[in-house]
Order: structure tokens, then sequence, then C-alpha cells
């Protein structure tokens, strides 16, 4: 484990490669799962301040969910999360022709709609963070839907640290990431 300021990470965050291969998985962390994607307190208020304009980027079976649903929902473990579409791909998913899923929120994001980009939760994808009273844990999540990431990761060379370091800085700030980059190089 490597602790940061009040976090505890995996080692896997430093040692493992990955590289998102979405001509395989086809954004299969969108669509698999228990629950939606974990959503924070500002992430809700932008989710009800912008879902107008976030709207007109989903599907039909995704705005359904939402007016029947809502926007987001507690899952089994007690964390708000956004809404699935018969209990599978989240609300907010939408799909090109050859079934690669993509976020509407980050499309209404890439036109300038929106000034958030997706939830943390996601962009962070494969990592997952839990806060605790007094730390907050950081880990890797593999499974089967991320084995072409791996593959890819190992063949480019790039460490999971690396190929995440926009939404690690985006959640934990620059120093933070700084001071990961150094255990990183410790190890």
């Amino acid at each position: 484990m490597i602790q940061i300021d009040n976090t505890l990470l995996s080692r896997d965050i430093v040692e493992k490669r990955f590289s998102c291969n979405l001509k395989v998985c086809k954004g299969a962390c969108c669509i698999e799962g228990d629950s939606g994607a974990p959503i924070d307190k500002d992430e809700r208020k932008l989710l009800e301040k912008y879902y107008d304009k976030i709207k007109q980027y989903m599907s039909e079976s995704g705005r359904k969910a939402v007016a029947d649903y809502g926007k987001y929902y507690i899952d089994q473990e007690h964390d708000y999360v956004t809404t699935l579409v018969d209990g599978k791909e989240c609300a907010y998913s939408v799909f090109d022709k050859t079934g690669t899923a993509f976020c509407a929120i980050e499309k209404a994001w890439n036109d300038k709609k929106i000034p958030f980009r997706k939830p943390i939760s996601c962009f962070l994808y494969p990592i997952r963070v839990k806060e605790f009273t007094k730390l907050t844990a950081v880990n890797f999540d593999e499974w089967d839907i991320c084995k072409s990431a791996i593959v890819s990761g190992i063949r480019k060379n790039i460490k999971l640290y690396k190929f995440l370091k926009e939404p690690l800085i985006k959640k934990f700030g620059d120093d933070w990431y700084k001071q990961l980059e150094y255990f990183a190089s410790q190890i």
C-alpha cells in the first residue's frame, strides 16, 4: 500500500499497465456491473442543473429511465449512482453504429453545452475511490471486461496511474499526483 496525505492506494495503481481498448470492450464499463456509476453531491447538483442540456444526447430508453426513476438513485451499498436502463447500461450511455457505448454527459461537455465532463468515477475507471471517515481508499477494479485494456497497456508499456493522469489530478490535485509519481519511481 502507498499512503499520500489521507489516501491509501493499492500498489496496483503504480504497478499495473493499462490502456483502454474501446474497439474490443465497446465501453462495457458503461453497461456491466451491479449498479450505476457512483456520483457525489456536487455531481448530483450538476445533473439536476444541466439535465435539459444532457438529455438531447441521450437515447430514448435512457430518457425514459430517468423520467421513470430519476436522474440517479441510492444503490444497495447506500451510494448515489446513475440510473440504469432495465438494470443494465447507464441511462447516460449512448451507442454508436458499432455498438460502442459513449457518455451523453461527455458529449454535451465536448460540445461545450455543460461545464463538467462526466462523473469522476467514470473518468477514473478502472480506479475506484471509496471515502471513509479518515482515509480514502484508491483501488484498481480489475475484472474481465478490461482484459483487453491490460493487454494493450502491457503492449504500450503504459502504467495505470499514467493512463489516468488527468482524472487523478482532477480528483486529488497536482501536488498529490507529483507525490504519486515520486512513489512510483521508488518501486
